[in-house]
């Protein structure tokens, strides 16, 4: 498809998740069948561009594209900045963020908050989209602040009028946080009135659970998140049922553990060893969840505290589960949680 003037290898993308969406996880769901990968939040506040955190997270070396950097605040001078920056420093299509429920950012007037006040949501959107003209802007919201005051359709038109090239929409206001079900019927009313491509989010756990939704809302695309945690090859998974009503088979435990070791040593490199380690943790936790013997294998793996205990314990796991020859074996999540957490802003 073509998303923006970009082509891509299909409409799946990888949603923006505060401390998971790093360089290393975006390339790796991109190997694996995503067609866009948006970055970790990054802060609009210019006093941070320098932190080490920070510019992690704006590091796009070697990164296939196109670079989607997703930024966050509530001042649109501010943000028209931080949009500017990123974009001096390769981003390709900048996404903002009105959609993370989380507290530190909801109270400082930032993320889904910023749908109480549709006023300043105008005033940012047209500051981002003027202060980096030849470079697409897209936007990320819930569906409202409540179940009393959704006016998902209201930004939208805010959206368009601002020149917003697209629109995602987590289908969960920011008061239901990650419970309940997507209302999927209020995304399906922005496709409805949208002018531009939107991009459905929330609850995509499974290939079928893709169709359905796509079905449901008529979306340009889907956006997928916590779902892909330790289980990237889920993109593959559902390209290959959306083109052919087939499944593919689960992995075997020899791949997970080849594609694991990879992403380890990605992170390792990345971060280096000291924080790669600690940052390896929940990677290997998610990967290995569902497995036989996994709790007791997780609990021992979080008290090693160097990359050569790392190594070997994972290597010890998945070689006892290769003598059995087992297949992956995994409970999907309640829910998709695919906006940023509270460490979004973090420098």
């Amino acid at each position: 498809m073509h998303y923006l003037g970009f082509p891509l290898r299909n409409n799946l993308f990888v949603a923006p998740m505060a401390g998971v969406t790093d360089r290393p996880f975006r390339q790796l769901c991109k190997q694996m069948g995503a067609g866009l990968a948006v970055s970790e939040m990054v802060t609009s506040n210019s006093l941070l561009y320098g932190s080490a955190k920070t510019q992690r997270r704006a590091n796009h070396d070697g990164e296939v594209a196109p670079i989607a950097v997703q930024i966050a605040g509530a001042d649109p001078a501010m943000m028209a900045e931080a949009a500017r920056h990123n974009v001096d420093r390769g981003a390709q299509i900048i996404d903002i963020n009105m959609g993370c429920p989380a507290k530190k950012i909801c109270n400082v007037m930032a993320g889904s908050a910023l749908l109480k006040d549709e006023p300043l949501v105008g005033r940012i959107l047209a500051a981002v989209v003027e202060a980096v003209p030849h470079t697409p802007v897209t936007l990320k919201i819930r569906t409202g602040w409540d179940k009393a005051s959704r006016n998902a359709l209201a930004i939208l038109s805010i959206a368009e009028q601002s020149g917003i090239r697209a629109l995602a929409v987590h289908g969960r206001t920011r008061a239901c946080a990650y419970t309940g079900h997507a209302e999927y019927e209020t995304i399906a009313a922005v496709k409805a009135a949208a002018r531009i491509p939107v991009v459905a989010n929330g609850d995509i756990v499974s290939p079928e659970k893709a169709r359905q939704v796509l079905d449901a809302t008529g979306a340009d695309a889907l956006m997928i998140g916590r779902a892909a945690q330790g289980r990237p090859w889920l993109f593959r998974e559902i390209e290959h049922y959306l083109n052919t009503g087939a499944h593919l088979p689960p992995p075997r435990v020899e791949e997970i553990h080849d594609v694991l070791l990879g992403h380890l040593e990605e992170l390792y490199a990345f971060y280096g060893v000291n924080t790669g380690v600690r940052v390896a943790r929940k990677h290997i936790s998610w990967y290995t969840r569902g497995l036989a013997g996994s709790a007791a294998f997780r609990h021992r793996m979080n008290q090693l505290p160097d990359v050569a205990g790392q190594r070997q314990a994972v290597n010890d796991f998945f070689f006892g589960l290769a003598e059995r020859d087992e297949r992956l074996s995994y409970a999907p999540a309640d829910d998709d949680n695919s906006d940023n957490d509270s460490e979004g802003l973090a420098a």
